[in-house]
Order: C-alpha cells, then sequence, then structure tokens
C-alpha cells in the first residue's frame, strides 16, 4: 500500500506579517503584538512579533502582562481584511501544487499529494515542498513553513519543526519519513501532542507519564487497566502518529466555517456551556461577514468526557450573517444534544455551513425575511455590520457581547 504524502502549510507569524505590509512605517518597528482589543486591561495577545517573544511575550497572553514584560512593544489590530486576502492569495499558491487542499484555518493548509508521484517525477516530498514555499514567497511575499508525513497529526507536529525561529537552525520545510513516524513522535512532550489537553496531562502524570516515551513502553492492554478501553485505544495511536483522518477537498469557495474550542478541564455546566457557545459564535458569525458570506446551515458539535463526538445540524430556509439567528438556533441544537446525553463535555464547536456570496453586503435588504421561524431582518443585518465596523477601528474587545464580559 503507497504511504499517504500529506504536508501542512503554515504562514509564519502571518498576523504580524500582514499588519507590517499594511502599515510598514508604524507596525514596522519591532517589537510588534497583535491584539484582540485596544484596552490593555481587557484584551489579549493574538500573535507576538519574534522580538516580543524574546521578552517572553506568548499569544493568548493578557496585553497587560505583555506590556510588563514588553514595555516598548507596539500594539495593533488584527488587520482582518488583509489577512482574508493574503490568505487566499496564499492558497493560490497552493493549489497549484496539490489537488486537494483543506483550509484548517486562515494561516494553515493541509494538503494531500498522493498520487502526484508522476507529476513530479518522483522527486522527495521534500523538494516538493521546498518549491512550493518559494512560490508562495515569491507570489505572496509572505512566508510559510511545511510540514509532511503519513498523517495530518505528523504533519502537524513536523511544521513546528520546520520553522526558521531564530537560533532554531530549521530550513522552513520538516518531512518525516514513512516508518519513522515513532521514532519521530518519541520526541515530544506529551503535550506537545494536540488533543492531549491539560486535565488529561494530569491524570497521565499521576501514572508517570508526561512524555511520549513513558507511554511507549506500555502495550494498549495495560494503557487500558488506567484509562479504560476507549482512551487507551485512542492514546496508544496518538503517541504513535497514528491518524485516519482525510484531507478534505474544500476546492474553491469556503464550503464552512468552523470555530472548536478544547478545554483545559471537561465542562458540565449548562451556563458555562452557553457562555463558551457564545464565544464561538461571535467569532465565526464575524469571520463570515469578513468574508462577505451567508449561511444557511448551522451546526454544533460536540465531544464527551469519554470521546464520542456528537453534532446536531439545522438548515434555515434563507440565508443569514447576524449574530442573534446563529446563536439563537445554536443554542437551540446545543439544548438538544445535552438533552439527548449530559456528561461532561471537553470540546465544543460552531460549524456554518451551505454558505453563499452575501449580495448585500454593501446595502441593506429591501424586506424583512419571514419565511422561517427564525428570522433575519434589517436591524439585525445594520447592528451585525455596525458591531464590526467598531470592531476593525477598536479591536474585537471594542465592543463584545455582555455575556463575555469579565
Amino acid at each position: 500500500m503507497t504511504a499517504r504524502r500529506i504536508l501542512l502549510a503554515d504562514a509564519d507569524a502571518f498576523f504580524v506579517a500582514v499588519a507590517r505590509m499594511v502599515d510598514p512605517g508604524g507596525a514596522g518597528k519591532a517589537p510588534l503584538l497583535i491584539v484582540g482589543g485596544t484596552r490593555e486591561s481587557r484584551g489579549v495577545v493574538c500573535s507576538a512579533s519574534y522580538e516580543a517573544r524574546k521578552f517572553g511575550v506568548r499569544s493568548a497572553m493578557p496585553i497587560s502582562r505583555a506590556l510588563r514584560l514588553c514595555p516598548n512593544a507596539m500594539c495593533v489590530p488584527v488587520p482582518r481584511r488583509a489577512c482574508s486576502e493574503k490568505s487566499r492569495q496564499i492558497r493560490a499558491v497552493l493549489e497549484r501544487f496539490s489537488p486537494v487542499v483543506e483550509g484548517a484555518s486562515v494561516d494553515e493548509w493541509y494538503l494531500d499529494l498522493g498520487g502526484t508521484e508522476d507529476l513530479y517525477a518522483h522527486e522527495p516530498l521534500a523538494a516538493t515542498a521546498t518549491r512550493m514555499r518559494e512560490s508562495v514567497i515569491a507570489d505572496t511575499s509572505l512566508s510559510v513553513s511545511i510540514g509532511g508525513g503519513t498523517t495530518k497529526l505528523v504533519a502537524k507536529l513536523a511544521v513546528e519543526r520546520a520553522k526558521p525561529k531564530p537560533g532554531s537552525g530549521a530550513t522552513g520545510v520538516h518531512i518525516v519519513a514513512p516508518g519513522e513516524e515513532e521514532r519521530f513522535l518519541a520526541t515530544f512532550e506529551l503535550a506537545d501532542i494536540p488533543m492531549i489537553g491539560p486535565r488529561f496531562q494530569e491524570r497521565l502524570a499521576r501514572l508517570g507519564m508526561r512524555k511520549v516515551t513513558d507511554v511507549l513502553q506500555y502495550d494498549a492492554a495495560t494503557l487500558a487497566q488506567w484509562l479504560g478501553e476507549r482512551e487507551a485505544e485512542w492514546l496508544y495511536a496518538r503517541v504513535r502518529g497514528i491518524d485516519a483522518s482525510e484531507v478534505a477537498a474544500d476546492v474553491g469557495e469556503a464550503k464552512s466555517i468552523r470555530r472548536d474550542e478544547t478545554f483545559p478541564t471537561d465542562i458540565n455546566d449548562d451556563d458555562e456551556l452557553a457562555r463558551e457557545l457564545l464565544a464561538l459564535v461571535t467569532r465565526a458569525a464575524a469571520d463570515l461577514r469578513g468574508d462577505g458570506l451567508t449561511v444557511r446551515t448551522i451546526t454544533v458539535r460536540i465531544r464527551d468526557r469519554d470521546f464520542k463526538t456528537r453534532q446536531a445540524s439545522r438548515t434555515l430556509d434563507a440565508p443569514v450573517i447576524s449574530d442573534r439567528v446563529i446563536l439563537e438556533v445554536s443554542r437551540h441544537l446545543l439544548s438538544r444534544l445535552r438533552q439527548a446525553r449530559r456528561v461532561p463535555a471537553r470540546l465544543l464547536g460552531v460549524g456554518l455551513s451551505s454558505l453563499a456570496v452575501d449580495a448585500t453586503a454593501d446595502q441593506l435588504t429591501l424586506f424583512q425575511r419571514r419565511d422561517s421561524e427564525v428570522s433575519e431582518t434589517d436591524r439585525d443585518r445594520v447592528i451585525a455590520r455596525t458591531i464590526d465596523r467598531v470592531r476593525a477601528k477598536f479591536g474585537e474587545k471594542g465592543i463584545f457581547p455582555a455575556g463575555l464580559a469579565d
């Protein structure tokens, strides 16, 4: 069986790089913080330049703390429109190399190069990835790092080794050869592996397992005695880089927008889950409007403590864009899922699909839609776009739902 050839292209310091393109005279000065709000007591760091990271600044850090560590840092909001445009440009380059491209986020793309061996004269995957990276730099003036291997999980970990961070000696491309997955995974801490969250790490630490090598010494049966069969089976595969998930083709216009949150501690409180849902809907709806799209199908996904993943969807009669309507539907879907099975949740997600270009993006609608019990009005759209303009000027925390207030 031919080994899969999967790559992950990750734009280097994407938000920082785009901000410096937008304002080379101001944002071009180091160090730089891309922030989620302009009020120091509330905002968080979305991205930090390498110059700021030298002082210990990291993503998701409160701005107040970041500025204590790096007092000379310049804070600027996320340049959303420019980021969307640059994201499309990078994707266009990647699509020249692979028939299957999946957007994981605004600055990450999975590619499946399976079946392209003849096309590239059977050159090593690292050579193809290097040419791909050089083309992105030449066409967009932005840099990407590329990790690769036989699974999406291995590619995700490999791209972190590929990043040319100061002093790392990395070249921007790191490929894990078929058969080398377990040896590669053995170089990581358990905390580095996606989906092994803080709470699971604590359980494993109590069993003396902090590194991948600590888990690799045990067989599946032994792990099952400590963790239960389901979690043991999942962990056994995870630390060996085994991942059957496919690269989903979404060529052309975006087919969906998905926002997920994995909790550091499982959540069983309905009010707390409702707050998390509000945050996810706020992000997803803003991205929807930022891309000039509408949505008809809304999906809520929940992963329970025992790793069982469930979802519920609803397709509306008419396309919508507003937070109010998307949130109303999402709350109903979450309620259905919780009523069906009430156990602590480790992940919550919101997905928007059945997307289309918003023909009214620059004008008001001429009528109020009443063809669905969940309807969107002109007022809903005006409010949504007004909020977007405020956030564009003052940052994401310039205006936000009361339910997310500290």
